[in-house]
């Protein structure tokens, strides 16, 4: 039987946050509402608001009904991945699709850019998770860090991220990402706690850059700041992590291709230890097979103060 190639599926990757997870892609390339200075894509290219059936929700369910045939060892199925999932008019309708196909609970990571629209409140009630990004305290910061698409308010933006909360009767992890020496300091914190004051989570996770930014600017906080920082919070607060070599199972195997390595860094660059954990290869097999795909020019390596990370070379 031919080698199933999975367009809007990757993974399961290493989640610093969800385990194993396994991406769902609903939305092309940097289409997106935001476009970040820490983004590990790149540039937004198409910076929008408009809701659209951007990719067909049939081939979506029938590649991950296909994929939980030969392997359903995920802790959450999660729309993610290339842009802003919520931009996909029919994301209630994926939820609700996926979850009479499966008992992995689903999660949803979204920007929260949309959440003020009612219409997309009801679309996400039926996820068993949705983490939510909040990155700033202050409109002025909200622009220089997440650069929003002209029509994105961020008292809207706000007061929809509290709406939704206190409607969902799911979990709500919230998100938060500094940035050294701009969002990363304690007085924008402590606006931005203020904000997570009003709402409903069960927890927060403190994050900072961990990989190659778009912008060289947008580096990370020192893990002895961000354990400072966290003690601002009045909730949970988890400090995300790396994932480490110490994490993986040295002894694993799979029968993971260059394709999958290739689908995998298109969404997000990785090291040697995130591909080795995402795809169940040996660590001395992912190099292998990363040194292979660089002298074939379909990737790079970037060099980082967290160590090498991989991507592919995209020809847009």
């Amino acid at each position: 039987m031919p080698e199933r190639i999975y367009q809007y599926l990757y993974g399961p990757v290493p989640s610093r946050r969800l385990g194993k997870s396994l991406g769902v892609d609903i939305v092309p390339h940097k289409i997106c509402t935001y476009d970040c200075i820490y983004c590990q894509l790149g540039k937004t290219t198409n910076k929008t608001t408009a809701r659209l059936d951007y990719v067909p929700v049939t081939d979506v369910l029938s590649e991950l009904e296909a994929k939980l045939a030969v392997n359903a060892d995920c802790d959450y199925i999660t729309l993610a991945g290339s842009g802003e999932p919520t931009l996909h008019i029919h994301i209630g309708e994926m939820i609700g699709k996926i979850k009479e196909m499966t008992d992995v609970p689903v999660a949803v990571l979204t920007n929260s850019s949309l959440l003020d629209l009612p219409e997309v409140q009801t679309a996400l009630m039926q996820a068993d998770l949705v983490i939510p990004s909040l990155d700033a305290g202050n409109d002025q910061l909200f622009q220089h860090v997440n650069r929003p698409h002209h029509e994105i308010s961020f008292n809207r933006m706000v007061q929809g991220l509290i709406d939704f909360s206190r409607k969902f009767n799911g979990r709500v992890w919230l998100e938060i990402l500094l940035v050294s020496g701009i969002t990363g300091l304690t007085p924008e914190v402590k606006e931005i706690a203020a904000l997570a004051e009003k709402i409903r989570l069960d927890k927060v996770q403190l994050n900072t850059v961990s990989r190659p930014a778009y912008e060289d600017f947008a580096c990370a906080v020192e893990p002895r700041l961000m354990r400072k920082l966290a003690g601002l919070f009045s909730c949970p607060v988890d400090i995300l992590d790396n994932v480490s070599s110490s994490d993986l199972d040295e002894t694993a195997r799979s029968a993971a291709t260059d394709k999958d390595i290739l689908n995998l860094l298109a969404r997000r660059p990785c090291t040697l230890e995130g591909i080795s954990a995402g795809l169940g290869l040996h660590p001395h097999d992912a190099a292998k097979r990363l040194q292979s795909l660089i002298a074939k020019q379909l990737i790079t390596a970037i060099r980082t103060d967290n160590g090498p990370f991989y991507k592919t070379e995209r020809k847009d």
